[in-house]
């Protein structure tokens, strides 16, 4: 049951099948998919190709978090777990604090804080890296709280939503972009990972 021409089975990458026909269906498929892809100018390309380079992004995750949101990054919101911040620590890791700083100029950095650490003596310890620091909503917080709060950590920056994006660490934290309208969620590993030599 569920065989014969044109059934898709579990699997089934949604591709031109290889019966009869294939070589024009085939043209026909990718025809398709190229046109619903944006075609940009090269130069453009070029000027998005820098400024991912510039946030220390690989350009795919750039290029997509943009297509998605439509609006270029001008920050980055850190979850505690993303600083790799263990409760009550304030000092950063040397290579994490590095990658911070060499954000000065190209996007702000906003930090979320679990308890018991206080968002004050983040600040203090490593003064003008962030441009915020604030309270994260509890693993117990409603979808409501974790929206408001995180909003309101962003508003008093004036940061627009869909032009921040989150690194984070966990499932729960990534959860975060969605509850605050955020322009999308970069994992701490991607976000952190050492430049590649070009």
């Amino acid at each position: 049951m569920g065989e014969g021409p044109g059934f898709a089975g579990i699997g089934h990458n949604g591709g031109p099948s290889l019966e009869a026909g294939f070589g024009f269906r085939k043209l026909a498929w990718t025809k398709a998919r190229h046109a619903l892809l944006p075609s940009l100018p090269l130069e453009v390309v070029r000027l998005r190709v820098a400024r991912a380079k510039r946030l220390g992004l690989p350009y795919q995750t750039y290029a997509t978090i943009r297509a998605t949101s439509g609006h270029d990054i001008v920050a980055f919101l850190f979850s505690g777990n993303a600083l790799d911040l263990r409760p009550g620590a304030v000092a950063l890791d040397a290579a994490v604090a590095q990658r911070l700083a060499d954000l000065a100029g190209q996007a702000d950095r906003v930090a979320a804080i679990y308890a018991p650490t206080d968002p004050a003596s983040i600040e203090a310890a490593h003064p003008g890296l962030f441009a915020a620091v604030g309270r994260a909503p509890g693993f117990t917080a409603s979808w409501r709280e974790t929206r408001d709060g995180l909003r309101a950590l962003l508003a008093a920056r004036r940061l627009p939503r869909d032009g921040v994006v989150l690194v984070s660490a966990t499932e729960i934290e990534r959860g975060w972009t969605g509850a605050a309208g955020l322009a999308g969620s970069i994992d701490r590993a991607t976000f952190f990972a050492p430049p590649t030599v070009a």
